[in-house]
């Protein structure tokens, strides 16, 4: 990350040292001061005791009186906001390391999905700006408390694995904000099925990049991701924004498999709608078995070639 190699003062003090060396040095107490810039004097105690900070309207009034520039006190306001803000970051951090250590930290990194880290503390900010969250708490609020449902509405909470599944889906995530999909059409994308079937039939070396196309121009975005260790996930189906979106491992599995999740994804997408989020080979609050059972038969149904039926 940008921060990791720039220096950060261990200790930062308060313009209220500053304004109270120079108080003393003109001789002025906090009333007379008070008076002068037209603030209350409950206002200057503060400041000077650390306790309130200094406004810009403030800082412009002090520099009549003190002859310091009124950006003078704004840099030094600026600097202790930062060093304390930077302070409870450390904290978060700190507070999270716990929580980061349940990651495939190493198999992510081997991946190329995190960089290499020398220590917890940069093992922490990695994995959060993997995900995209400021601490370890709203990473828990999206992915086990559904806080957010319009985006991820099942919990991963109860799921084997389950911060090895949220890093698989979130790379999913990171891949598909890269592709550019046309709008989405039902139609467009029942249409395309024959010719995704014929792919299947014909298994050209290269099968995955002509589907990914088809899929764009339909307005589906389709991913392969590779999988982690211990992470039983084999697919995914869900929506980013009105963008439905075909998550698939990578093609260790067998390629029948591999076909058999893909088809049964587009049956979640165009039986079962928008507002859900489906997870394969793996067990879920809230799991619909009976949306499954659909999405299955309707993969059997694509999966046939050559008299061959092939199944999960």
């Amino acid at each position: 990350m940008a921060t990791q190699n720039q220096y950060f003062p261990q200790s930062v003090p308060h313009p209220g040292e500053t304004l109270a060396e120079k108080l003393e040095e003109m001789k002025m107490g906090p009333k007379e001061f008070a008076l002068r810039t037209g603030k209350p004097e409950k206002t200057i105690i503060a400041i000077v005791k650390g306790k309130s900070s200094i406004t810009s309207d403030m800082a412009v009034q002090f520099e009549y009186v003190t002859k310091i520039p009124a950006k003078l006190w704004m840099n030094l306001q600026q600097g202790y906001d930062e060093y304390m803000s930077r302070k409870k970051r450390q904290k978060v951090i700190q507070e999270a390391a716990a929580w980061v250590e349940k990651f495939p930290l190493a198999e992510m990194i081997k991946k190329g999905w995190l960089p290499p880290s020398a220590n917890i503390e940069e093992k922490t900010m990695e994995i959060l700006a993997f995900f995209g969250f400021a601490n370890h708490t709203a990473w828990e609020d999206y992915y086990f408390h559904q806080q957010l449902k319009v985006a991820f509405r099942i919990s991963l909470a109860q799921t084997n694995q389950s911060y090895a599944v949220s890093a698989w889906l979130r790379k999913g995530e990171l891949q598909a904000a890269e592709l550019e999909a046309k709008e989405y059409s039902e139609k467009k994308f029942k249409d395309a099925l024959p010719e995704l079937k014929s792919i299947l039939v014909n298994h050209p070396t290269d099968f995955f990049n002509p589907l990914q196309l088809i899929c764009l121009e339909a307005g589906v975005k389709v991913v392969h991701v590779p999988c982690l260790n211990n992470a039983p996930i084999i697919g995914s189906t869900r929506w980013l924004n009105d963008t439905p979106f075909i998550q698939v491992s990578d093609f260790n599995q067998q390629i029948d498999h591999f076909w058999f999740t893909f088809f049964h994804e587009a049956g979640h997408i165009l039986l079962h709608g928008k507002k859900e989020v489906f997870l394969e080979n793996l067990d879920y609050a809230n799991k619909d078995l009976q949306k499954e059972q659909e999405a299955d038969a309707f993969a059997e149904k694509w999966t046939v070639a050559e008299g061959m039926k092939i199944s999960n």
